[in-house]
């Protein structure tokens, strides 16, 4: 009974900590277009940084990281299982300058969504005919400012041991735009399940792959089998 009271008030106490940095730095949001988008992207990503620290602190969520991020100065298309809310945040502690593909939704958020506005996201109705086209358009756009692209093709937060099928926007991305795709996998929704309060110390793993190229006449269909296969094939292993 204690060690579950004392569980409560550490969870709570995440969720205060990360609450106060969330008003702080939305509150930042509307001075920092006074900046540049380096300074604003700098800025902004501190939050993802507590967040990620914040965690490891109060709930002993720890992680580590097999693979090694590619050195080529090209920007990439990143392509990633979707379990949890911890590994979007985790990317942007790791990878560089980046945009989320992301509903549109998440940017009415108060506080949070004016932060999350300021990273550039591709922000897209997921009910809107246009929506594909747009992921490419300014998908491609964002590839070639130089910032890699965060995609999760479940669409939605997946439990572990159960399997969403991946879209092709990623593939049709990677395709459009010459870029190499940039598979990750990882098991954060063993210890951060879906569910408000529900958090279990330990150690996630993420996985970063090779780079996946597009092959000359390649369909779509078939770049995203290949990534997906490795996805899959490594999240058995994390698993296993």
């Amino acid at each position: 009974m204690i060690n579950s009271s004392l569980w409560f008030f550490r969870v709570l106490l995440f969720y205060i900590g990360i609450a106060s940095a969330t008003m702080l730095f939305g509150a930042l949001s509307p001075v920092l277009f006074l900046f540049s988008d380096k300074i604003r992207y700098f800025v902004i990503t501190r939050w993802s940084h507590f967040f990620i620290l914040w965690g490891k602190k109060i709930l002993g969520l720890k992680y580590r990281v097999k693979g090694h991020i590619p050195r080529e100065k090209t920007s990439m298309v990143v392509v990633s299982n979707h379990q949890s809310a911890w590994e979007t945040v985790f990317m942007q502690t790791v990878l560089p300058r980046q945009s989320w593909i992301l509903k549109k939704e998440l940017l009415y958020i108060p506080f949070f969504g004016w932060g999350l506005a300021l990273l550039k996201p591709v922000a897209i109705k997921r009910q809107n005919r246009g929506a594909y086209h747009q992921v490419i358009r300014q998908g491609t756009k964002r590839l070639n400012e130089g910032r890699w692209v965060i995609i999760f093709p479940e669409g939605t937060r997946v439990l572990p041991d159960h399997h969403h099928r991946f879209a092709k926007g990623g593939a049709s991305l990677a395709i459009e735009s010459q870029h190499p795709i940039l598979p990750i996998a990882h098991n954060a929704g063993r210890l951060w399940p879906r569910g408000w309060w529900i958090k279990n110390p330990g150690t996630i793993t993420i996985s970063i792959g090779p780079l996946i190229t597009p092959h000359s006449g390649e369909s779509a269909q078939d770049l995203m089998a290949r990534t997906e296969k490795w996805i899959r094939n490594e999240m058995e292993k994390l698993n296993a």
